[in-house]
């Protein structure tokens, strides 16, 4: 499917270049930043894009065709990434379209003709696919649109494709790579091409981080937004479970999975986070959001965002790595340079709640994996979770470097009706929420924890699988609570995140933090493509 891109593109290009008009050459953002590649649109935001649309200095079709021909020149060829595993076929159509929108005074939203790349566990209702990444998904033709992308081309995204992705949301067997799939094969990171990109959502981290698109939305179980962010030096937003909903998308964990938005500012993932909220009838867990979610997050976002804040500084992370430690440190420094009061937490969180945890998943896996195929009607290439464990012993690619343990073990659950899974679910709610977050958070009276959000990427290991040193994500994870890491700087040539994480619903004092932080530190810089 990846070795498609170049002909569509070019097929694609051919039939458009008659209505697109010639790219005019556009003032260069302000920016510290040294293009790598020449791409005339590195860097840019929602807002500049906006803004030359509104100049006349650009167009949808034009930054579209850019960003298709950046995907052939990067992710095809020259460093392959391999971070894209679809290209929309209609995507330059749609764009253009909407640039016809544009020119009659009517914007769809505040993504108006923006380009954004989805992981390929998210439905679409158009001419691609939904595979998780699987070779026994091939051929699979959602029935409709996730809720994600009907919200996304409702504000005028462009979709530009499917992202790559680590195979079935890195829950499929131990000792698995991040970012590599039966479909995609092994997304590779931007920095240092022969480390880790991280993962599930590996190539929307990969993609926004190289200038393969403005913005890409992930989804999260357990740091599955948060770790690729990290490692491609980006901001993500694991939202508090239920801001978004998951229908349409192939699930893990019904109380833990959510989509979340991954762009290179705050601003523009704040952006993009607003146009996908609402409540769902499908996902029950988005009627709690009623009352609490915002359709338009910048007004969150405030310079002195930090003023006043008391934040807890979570220390289990630490003594791992000791140049993780020192920039962690720098960032407190900083906080507390801006008004911050900063306590030191030693634990969130009782062991029992992984364990709890852990089994919650795998009941809940199989459940929502059936559940999905079954929604797929006729055009399920596989019809349950037993035939997928037979499809993958039989492929002479999907056993090739890992098993299926995970599958495996979710299959040999009982329903959802288990007092097992009733038992697991109450105890995982109560240690990582009640005795966890919420306890923790009232004891301090803190305005949100903040913690290293992982290492510096790992050198891919298929023999070995990856090399977590460090993760933050579990706390914020299993309570179904908000998350939101950004760049905190480098070691050597590797982007570090730093993550800021508190109580369910506190997406705006998160955004005001994480806001104010980046404003002063400006840690973001793009990738050089480098190889050791």
């Amino acid at each position: 499917m990846k070795n498609m891109h170049l002909n569509i593109l070019l097929f694609l290009i051919s039939c458009f270049i008659m209505a697109c008009q010639t790219p005019a050459k556009i003032e260069q953002p302000n920016s510290t930043i040294k293009s790598t590649n020449a791409f005339p649109y590195e860097e840019w935001t929602i807002a500049q894009v906006h803004s030359a649309f509104k100049n006349g200095d650009l167009t949808s079709a034009q930054l579209t065709q850019a960003y298709l021909e950046q995907i052939a020149k990067i992710d095809d060829s020259g460093p392959t990434l391999n971070a894209v595993i679809q290209i929309n076929p209609d995507a330059l159509a749609i764009a253009t379209a909407l640039d016809s929108e544009w020119q009659a005074g009517n914007s769809r939203g505040p993504l108006h003709g923006i380009p954004i790349l989805l992981k390929d566990n998210l439905d679409t209702h158009d001419k691609m696919e939904t595979t998780a990444g699987s070779r026994a998904m091939i051929g699979a033709k959602p029935l409709a649109d996730s809720w994600v992308a009907a919200k996304l081309r409702a504000a005028g995204a462009v979709i530009l494709g499917k992202a790559n992705l680590s195979e079935w949301a890195n829950f499929r067997g131990q000792k698995s790579s991040s970012g590599w799939s039966g479909v995609g094969g092994q997304t590779h990171n931007p920095y240092i091409i022969d480390r880790n990109p991280c993962g599930s959502s590996s190539g929307s981290g990969v993609s926004v981080s190289a200038n393969l698109t403005m913005l890409a939305i992930g989804t999260e179980t357990n740091g599955s937004i948060v770790c690729p962010s990290s490692a491609n030096g980006i901001v993500g937003i694991k939202p508090t479970v239920g801001l978004l909903s998951r229908s349409g998308i192939i699930p893990i964990s019904f109380t833990q999975d959510t989509p979340g938005p991954m762009a290179r500012t705050v601003r523009d993932a704040a952006i993009c986070l607003g146009t996908m909220v609402g409540v769902d009838e499908k996902d029950s867990k988005t009627q709690a959001s009623v009352g609490k979610s915002f359709q338009d997050y910048t007004p969150f976002l405030k310079p002195d965002g930090l003023k006043g804040k008391r934040i807890g500084l979570y220390k289990k992370p630490f003594g791992k790595l000791e140049e993780v430690d020192k920039l962690t440190m720098r960032a407190v420094a900083y906080l507390k340079s801006q008004g911050v009061a900063i306590i030191e937490i030693d634990e969130i969180y009782a062991p029992d709640a992984r364990k709890a945890s852990f089994e919650v998943m795998l009941f809940e896996y199989k459940d929502g994996l059936n559940k999905y195929f079954a929604s797929l009607g006729e055009n399920a290439p596989i019809k349950n979770l037993k035939e997928l464990i037979a499809f993958n012993q039989q492929d002479p690619v999907e056993m090739d470097f890992y098993q299926q343990e995970h599958l495996e073990s979710a299959q040999s659950k009982a329903d959802l009706t288990s007092e097992d899974y009733k038992k697991a679910l109450a105890t995982m709610a109560r240690l990582s929420q009640a005795e966890g977050i919420d306890k923790v958070m009232d004891e301090h009276q803190l305005d949100a924890i903040m913690a290293p959000t992982g290492s510096p990427a790992w050198k891919t290991d298929h023999e070995n699988g990856d090399k977590f040193h460090i993760g933050s994500s579990s706390p914020a994870a299993m309570s179904g609570y908000p998350n939101i890491t950004l760049p905190m700087g480098f070691i050597d040539e590797l982007p570090v995140g730093l993550s800021f994480f508190g109580r369910a619903w506190s997406e705006p004092v998160l955004l005001e933090i994480v806001y104010a932080y980046e404003q002063g530190t400006k840690y973001r810089k793009a990738p050089k493509f480098l190889e050791e």
